[in-house]
Order: C-alpha cells, then sequence, then structure tokens
C-alpha cells in the first residue's frame, strides 16, 4: 500500500495528469495543446521526485533534471511552430495540420 505521506503527491499528480490529458483531447488551440503537454510533464516530474525522496536516491531526480532540459528544447521548437503557423494562417487552430498535409489540385 501507498505510505500515507506519498499519498497526497500522486494524487496531485494524477489530477494534474488528468487536466492536462484533457486539454490535450478535448482542445483545438494549439498553444492551450502545447500547455497541457507541458502540464503533464509537470506531473510526471512530480511523481520522479516523490519517488527520489521516499527511496532516497538521487536517481529520479537526474531523470527528472532531464525531462526538464528535454522540455525546454520542446518548448523552443514548439514555439517556433507556433509563431510560423500563426504567421502563415492567421490562426492557431490544430485543424491547420490537415490543411497542410493535404495536397492542394491545380
Amino acid at each position: 500500500m501507498i505510505e500515507g505521506s506519498l499519498f497526497p503527491y500522486f494524487v496531485v499528480a494524477m489530477i494534474l495528469l488528468s487536466i492536462g490529458l484533457l486539454g490535450v483531447i478535448s482542445r483545438k488551440n494549439i498553444f492551450v495543446i502545447y500547455m497541457s503537454i507541458e502540464l503533464m510533464l509537470s506531473a510526471i516530474n512530480l511523481i520522479f521526485v516523490t519517488l527520489s525522496n521516499h527511496y532516497h536516491s538521487m536517481s529520479s531526480q537526474i531523470i527528472a533534471m532531464m525531462v526538464i532540459a528535454v522540455a525546454a528544447a520542446e518548448a523552443a521548437v514548439f514555439l517556433s511552430l507556433i509563431v510560423v503557423l500563426y504567421k502563415r494562417r492567421k490562426s492557431l487552430d490544430s485543424d491547420i495540420f490537415v490543411a497542410l498535409s493535404q495536397k492542394e489540385s491545380l
């Protein structure tokens, strides 16, 4: 059974993960989808740090730092993609990707 001190952290992490997943599924705005993905990454980092504190090990904290580094690189790429899509289409609707993947008939 989960120890009493770990349970609140897991509950908060699962709530954050659920809110992020709901945001990815239900929203069409690319920026909101990006923020929901970042929220899910934060929930996973909370679980890693909680487990690291519980087991008195630094390995989970190192993994959490690597996730933060990957999230920073992903943020740069994703935000530049958002800027380019907004400049070209004047919208942040996720249906733009469907329009970009289809060939235009001559």
